[in-house]
């Protein structure tokens, strides 16, 4: 077998907003600016560094303001956070960021729980979103969380994902974003979405995929075959939402890099930089973190 891949592949470092939001022990400010530096040092070109939602639904992001202020200005990096609403939006503009990823989700249940919105109000809210961010001057990334299942309601039908690609689409978005919120997806599963989805997208396609099931990075290898190039990853592989029972954290971006860097990928990053960066998160949480990689010394 020939395995079709692309020379080079986008990584979008994702801990420090999906990494830590659901983690109880509150990580200082300065420590995510020093892992920042970090990240950079690692050749890390684009991090989502905070998302801009309650703090008492989520105290770990109560900070966005405050860590925006102090973000390295470096040639080149890319630094974006995810809103849920208007409001979010707003934050993220007023922050100094230059995208804004809002996050759409295709089961009813957990758009209910997230959002506190039906998957209608959900809809109807997006393009208010879409319109302040460009009020702001933010590039707009929609992300369609649970694409691939959701613990609550199963199986998500693929037509009701394909609509809600089709509308976020059409509001102009910059970017799409596939979600494995929960961490469901299998290789075949992914081969179908990404055949039913891609003739229809004009714009980049990113995956944040979670290894709750433990077919991440065989997840990447077979959308890799159908040309994806950009992956949503998080250091020692942190992550989970603090909305869906169960789901376990992102792919790791140490074992990711080093999985593309094996089969001859570029990503531009040092694996084993950005896995000091898990050692020192490790260290705060004194625990193990998912990931494999960062164990290595």
């Amino acid at each position: 077998m020939t395995l079709r891949l692309p020379a080079q592949v986008d990584i979008i470092e994702v801990g420090l907003r999906d990494g830590l939001q659901n983690e109880a022990i509150i990580i200082p400010t300065a420590t995510k600016i020093a892992l920042i530096h970090r990240l950079i040092a690692a050749g890390v070109r684009h991090i989502q560094v905070a998302s801009f939602v309650n703090p008492r639904r989520v105290p770990q992001m109560a900070d966005a303001e405050s860590l925006c202020a102090e973000l390295p200005r470096s040639p080149g990096v890319i630094y974006s956070g995810l809103a849920l609403n208007v409001r979010g939006v707003e934050r993220a503009g007023a922050a100094g960021l230059m995208q804004v990823d809002i996050g759409i989700s295709a089961s009813d249940t957990h758009s209910r729980k997230n959002a506190g919105l039906s998957l209608t109000e959900a809809l109807e809210q997006v393009a208010a979103m879409v319109t302040a961010a460009r009020a702001h001057g933010l590039a707009v990334r929609a992300g369609v969380q649970c694409a691939f299942g959701c613990v609550y309601e199963g199986n998500i039908p693929l037509d009701r994902v394909v609509r809600m690609v089709d509308y976020v689409l059409s509001l102009g978005v910059d970017e799409l974003a596939l979600a494995d919120s929960t961490g469901m997806a299998n290789p075949r599963q992914v081969a179908h979405m990404l055949d039913t989805v891609l003739p229809r997208v004009h714009v980049p396609v990113t995956l944040h995929l979670h290894d709750t099931r433990g077919m991440g990075l065989a997840n990447v290898l077979m959308a890799l075959q159908y040309g994806v190039t950009r992956f949503d990853t998080a250091f020692g592989g942190l992550g989970g939402c603090p909305f869906i029972a169960g789901a376990a954290g992102n792919i790791a971006t140490e074992d990711t890099v080093y999985m593309l860097e094996q089969v001859g990928i570029a990503t531009a990053i040092d694996w084993r930089k950005a896995a000091e960066c898990s050692r020192i998160i490790s260290a705060c949480l004194a625990r193990d973190l998912p990931g494999k990689l960062y164990r290595l010394q």
